[in-house]
């Protein structure tokens, strides 16, 4: 049964490289034309067919995507959304799912992809990771992204959780940010992208992917980032290990 299930993710994988493929460049002339807007206004131009794309793409390759949460976002109000992060496939359900236009910090090197990167590009703050300067820019940048009443998505763990642990340890940056802005941070989990894009080689399966979104925490009632990260941090673990199944 495991050499059959190999087989077949395989074969899904290959179905879903070519959709992905040929999805995107249809997509990318849009995209490079909404490129002669300015932000906010190219973002949430965006966001609509980032949205588009990627529910397609769910349809064509079998996912399904239940979300919960969404009354959390009060209108009019934008948020430093932190998300925790398993898997490759985290991002396309983040980011075109997320209610309202968003930006999310990206390794910059991905930026370089033929193509891709012209998409990549146009919804990241980019960092380089080994450049202080780079890193330091990143973060005025953010903070522009949330003058403009866009939405910051970010993941606090830095990289794909490969441990077996709910949640590794969060990095800072996110609730800095939210200190120095005054804006809310919104936490949010994404359960089952490890089973679409497990950490095998070319590999996909079809799967129902959950996305919830919990009530904001507002930074007004934390004297340091750390202890509003430690808050973050708890209340996410805690529902991790609720809900996972």
């Amino acid at each position: 049964m495991r050499v059959i299930k190999n087989i077949l993710g395989r074969i899904f994988a290959l179905w879903a490289a070519i959709i992905f493929v040929s999805t995107m460049l249809i997509a990318l002339l849009p995209i490079w034309i909404i490129g002669l807007w300015k932000d906010p206004k190219q973002s949430r131009m965006m966001h609509k067919i980032y949205r588009t794309w990627m529910i397609i793409f769910f349809f064509l390759t079998g996912l399904r995507l239940r979300i919960k949460g969404k009354e959390n976002f009060n209108p009019g109000e934008n948020y430093i959304v932190v998300f925790n992060h398993n898997s490759m496939m985290d991002v396309p359900v983040s980011v075109p799912f997320m209610p309202g236009a968003n930006k999310t910090i990206s390794k910059i090197e991905m930026a370089k992809i033929p193509l891709f990167g012209i998409i990549y590009k146009r919804g990241s703050v980019l960092v380089d990771r080994k450049n202080e300067e780079s890193r330091k820019m990143s973060y005025v940048k953010m903070k522009d992204v949330l003058k403009m009443g866009l939405h910051m998505c970010i993941y606090p763990e830095g990289t794909r959780n490969k441990t077996n642990q709910p949640l590794q340890r969060f990095h800072g940056g996110a609730f800095r940010l939210s200190i120095d802005s005054g804006k809310s941070i919104l936490p949010a989990l994404i359960f089952n992208t490890g089973k679409v894009l497990p950490r095998k080689f070319f590999y996909f399966w079809p799967a129902k992917i959950e996305l919830h979104y919990l009530e904001s925490i507002s930074p007004t009632s934390f004297s340091t980032a750390e202890e509003l990260k430690e808050k973050v941090f708890h209340v996410m673990k805690e529902h991790y290990l609720q809900n996972n199944k």
